[in-house]
């Protein structure tokens, strides 16, 4: 019996032109997989300038119908394409599809928008799930190997060919930088050279939200982003949460399968209004140009690393919008 996956993507208006490269990556480990019926795909786009507002109403109408056109996969196969027009950020996106999906499939995966899915993703997935139920471990987490990361303490999940390579700030030229934006074929020539698989199980667990994989065994005992996370580490908080619930459940990582995580894409955040003569080619830095981005950002970490403290109040968007207008 093959089984059954749901993988779901929050997508930004400002990143329709990033999207494209996910989407065909994505279609061709369904393919792959050869069973279409059995991987629900969950696109949200977000229809809202709350946060960011873009350089011009047409431009704003032109990145959301990219997006619903590139989306909009194949009528037959299990494809869900939602507009939200409420302020909905990645931790939201992920709560509610952890919530809802760990109902219907075997194995839940956060797709991300600046992420390239190997296509033997859900073959060896389906592997995966089939063996640790086998040896009696039905909730586990599972990730491939990433990118190159910024410090030492993420090695152990960088896929092989990026671990004993160099940490260059700013280089974009060389194919195993932080800041290099790798295409599909590239990916692919890693990952089609591997005849057997790395498979390691990763303790403590380490892992970040591009391409989480997670036994729906793990959503239904009660694990999720915490509310109080309302905005960025949705990872982490995952990460506490899990460990906080469960302890240290298998984390399986398949090392020499690569997983593109484009963080530093450089279409990452277009047509963004007062961003577009900035000269930062980080877009990262670019979003700390925003006072409400940095606020965010700073309560989101203290409630996450406050989650288990009674005598913590949590912080809002309403802290952070009252701060802002100061």
């Amino acid at each position: 019996m093959k089984t059954k996956f749901a993988i779901g993507c929050l997508v930004q208006w400002y990143e329709c032109d990033i999207i494209e490269e996910y989407v065909d990556s994505l279609k061709d480990a369904i393919e792959a997989y050869g069973d279409a019926m059995c991987i629900h795909v969950d696109f949200t786009i977000i229809d809202n300038e709350d946060l960011e507002k873009c350089i011009s109403k047409e431009q704003y109408d032109k990145c959301i119908k990219k997006i619903e056109k590139i989306c909009d996969i194949d009528n037959a196969l299990m494809i869900y394409v939602k507009k939200e027009q409420d302020l909905v950020t990645i931790a939201d996106y992920r709560r509610k599809f952890n919530s809802y999906y760990s109902e219907y499939v075997d194995v839940l995966m956060w797709g991300e928008s600046d992420s390239l899915i190997p296509k033997q993703t859900f073959n060896i997935l389906h592997n995966l799930h089939q063996t640790s139920l086998q040896n009696n471990n039905p909730k586990y987490l599972g990730f491939f190997g990433t990118c190159k990361m910024w410090d030492d303490t993420w090695k152990c999940i960088e896929h092989t060919d990026f671990t004993d390579k160099p940490f260059i700030d700013g280089d974009t030229e060389n194919w195993w930088s932080l800041r290099y934006d790798m295409n599909k074929q590239e990916m692919n020539k890693i990952n089609e050279k591997v005849e057997e698989l790395d498979v390691r199980v990763i303790s403590p667990h380490k892992f970040n939200g591009c391409g989480l994989v997670i036994s729906s065994e793990v959503i239904k005992a009660g694990v999720n982003i915490p509310k109080s996370v309302f905005f960025v580490h949705e990872d982490s908080a995952f990460m506490m949460m899990t460990n906080k619930v469960l302890g240290n459940i298998p984390q399986y990582l398949i090392k020499n399968i690569l997983l593109v995580h484009n963080r530093k894409h450089k279409n990452k955040r277009k047509y963004i209004m007062h961003e577009q003569d900035l000269d930062d080619k980080d877009p990262g830095g670019k979003r700390r140009k925003h006072q409400w981005y940095n606020l965010a950002n700073k309560m989101c970490e203290q409630n996450y690393i406050n989650l288990f403290n009674p005598n913590y109040k949590s912080y809002t968007w309403l802290d952070v919008f009252k701060q802002t207008k100061q």
